[in-house]
């Protein structure tokens, strides 16, 4: 059941059942959406200063959530290479892909659960 309001939007009157995924580790947050995009982004780009524009976010808050990975795992998720003739850069390791494959297949299994539970949900409000 959906109302219009004044500005043209509407507004939903059955409540909508949401989920995310964070995966916890010893120090807290150890990998979730956000922190997917970013490693994302570092492939993409090839550096965690565009990565973190790209984002929206400081370099230093791309750095800390790049440090807190890294020490969680045995092998890091992100690399850096230092500035030279080619430059320097920053890349994804396979651990760091394997990682972010593994997220988004468990995401994908979450939408799809949300999605039948969603209509469960939806089922207490039809008229």
């Amino acid at each position: 059941m959906t109302k219009k309001k004044k500005s043209g939007k509407t507004e939903n009157l059955v409540p909508a059942l949401r989920g995310h995924i964070w995966i916890d580790g010893s120090k807290g947050t150890f990998l979730g959406y956000g922190r997917v995009v970013l490693l994302e982004r570092i492939r993409e780009y090839g550096s965690i200063t565009k990565a973190a524009k790209a984002l929206e976010i400081s370099y230093r808050r791309a750095w800390v959530l790049i440090d807190s990975m890294n020490r969680q795992v045995p092998r890091p998720y992100v690399v850096t290479s230092a500035g030279g003739r080619r430059g320097g850069g920053t890349s994804v390791t396979p651990e760091g892909e394997r990682a972010v494959a593994l997220f988004w297949k468990i995401h994908e299994n979450l939408q799809q659960f949300i999605k039948k539970q969603d209509a469960a949900v939806r089922s207490l409000y039809d008229e």
